[in-house]
């Protein structure tokens, strides 16, 4: 076992420590001006995906990928990832958030896109299946099954395997710190709440996350603007104090400027996913008539993880008393929840046990879905799903009720490193056709369409389902 950790934490050394940030950062920063600043150009877009309902075919709407999705990437990263980033890297890793968020709109867009491009329709549901995995094998041929069979295991390894059990431990620590709940008691209720929902498919994962997620997020969002509205005075000093720390004008923490910038766009891209390949698989579900409004809406979510929520955390942390530059007595979760009860009263802990359960439980049924596609991708047998499901719900218990099991997962994060790394090298040789579905978009919405459509035959030398594109007017 000792060998295995050293082979993994050697892995995550050579992607998460040496790698992946800065190429994540330069490929994402490239994105962004080769496609003319899209994130911005199309912002007024984004929003429009919130007033649309369900599709008349009974498939995923474009709102309900949104949900999904906008539930995988908001999790613990939200609360205690921010708490860690400010407490190693001070205020200004909060600026490097929003500036790898900005970024990584763009990225996201591009990734969700082409995963809706070459999105294949389920022959025995109807549904849609897509992501990093099929946009390689028919994108860019059989020749590189290899590729995709390795983002695959990665896929399941990372997400739904080892970040399911963290998730599980979340919870059940939260829920016997603040309420005094038995592990035993969190881990079989989060275990049969888990299992009645992947049973269910796509269609009751979206149905779940359609209610969970918009109750999670619009309820973390209001309590901490009551915080920032009973400290409105104070806010110019703290936006003063993020921009002054992260361009190394303040020094709050050892390190300075460097370790706001390193803290800021690890914790900003942990949180977001934008170019780790995950989110694709979701947005791929989607009946929309043109991937790049998928693309669009999946920009969005980036918005709304980092932007909107991760900023909330740090409003919260930062108007406080409880934050102590440079101090090391309290981080991650913890100090997100004495910082929101030195605001609002000892009540607020029972609060935010509420929202790490939301949070967490999106995230868990995002990651199993996840693994399921990553699945099909490796085997058509339907007992292997059955499998998944099956683990998936074991290790949300075994996680709950073993504070110490998650260090079994120790590869969670090395293989997400190595997934990223197959998602980046597959997004850099599809990006060509990327330019070309966005120039088409681009065209039809010059020409006056109001809502461009795909039409297929424009894209015969593409390998592309015909049951998945039908002919729209």
């Amino acid at each position: 076992m000792q060998a295995l950790q050293e082979v993994f934490g050697v892995i995550g050394d050579l992607t998460w420590g040496w790698s992946l940030v800065p190429i994540l950062v330069i490929f994402g920063s490239f994105i962004t001006i080769a496609t003319g600043f899209v994130q911005f150009q199309f912002f007024g877009r984004m929003f429009r995906v919130l007033g649309r309902g369900r599709t008349e075919s009974g498939k995923i709407s474009a709102r309900e990928a949104l949900l999904v999705s906008v539930g995988g990437r908001v999790g613990g990263g939200n609360i205690a990832g921010v708490a860690v980033a400010i407490t190693l890297g001070g205020p200004g890793a909060v600026f490097w958030m929003w500036a790898i968020a900005l970024i990584g709109m763009a990225t996201s867009l591009v990734e969700c896109s082409l995963a809706q491009l070459f999105k294949r329709a389920d022959p025995l549901t109807g549904q849609y299946r897509g992501g990093p995995a099929r946009a390689i094998l028919h994108g860019l041929g059989e020749n590189y099954r290899w590729l995709a069979v390795l983002y695959a295991i990665s896929l399941i390894a990372a997400f739904a395997l080892g970040f399911n059990a963290f998730q599980g431990n979340t919870v059940a620590g939260a829920a016997e710190a603040s309420l005094g709940i038995d592990r035993m008691w969190s881990g079989v209720f989060l275990a049969i709440v888990t299992g009645f929902i992947v049973f269910g498919g796509i269609r009751r994962i979206a149905k779940a996350s359609e209610v969970v997620v918009p109750v999670m997020a619009v309820g973390y969002i209001l309590m901490a603007l009551i915080v920032i509205l009973t400290n409105l005075s104070e806010v110019p000093s703290v936006l003063t104090t993020i921009v002054s720390n992260a361009f190394g004008f303040e020094e709050a923490v050892s390190g300075g400027m460097g370790a706001a910038i390193a803290q800021g766009l690890r914790r900003g891209l942990f949180s977001n996913e934008a170019g780790l390949g995950s989110a694709p698989n979701v947005a791929a579900t989607a009946e929309v008539n043109h991937p790049i409004s998928q693309g669009i809406t999946q920009a969005f979510s980036v918005f709304i993880d980092t932007i909107l929520i991760c900023s909330c955390t740090a409003f919260v942390i930062l108007l406080s008393d409880v934050y102590v530059p440079g101090a090391t007595g309290i981080d991650g979760i913890e100090l997100t929840q004495t910082a929101m009860v030195s605001h609002l009263g000892e009540w607020t802990q029972y609060f935010m046990t509420l929202a790490i359960l939301l949070f967490a439980f999106s995230s868990v049924i995002y990651n199993y879905y996840l693994g399921e596609n990553a699945i099909t991708v490796l085997t058509k047998a339907p007992v292997a799903t059955i499998v998944l499901k099956l683990v998936v719900v074991a290790i949300v218990f075994v996680g709950a009720v073993a504070p110490n099991a998650t260090s079994v997962f120790f590869f969670s994060d090395p293989m997400m490193g190595v997934l990223a790394l197959v998602n980046l090298l597959a997004l850099m040789m599809l990006f060509p056709i990327a330019l070309r579905v966005l120039q088409d978009f681009r065209k039809q919405l010059k020409a006056g369409v109001e809502r461009p459509i795909l039409h297929i035959e424009d894209f015969a030398d593409l390998d592309l389902d015909p049951k998945a594109w039908p002919k729209r007017r």
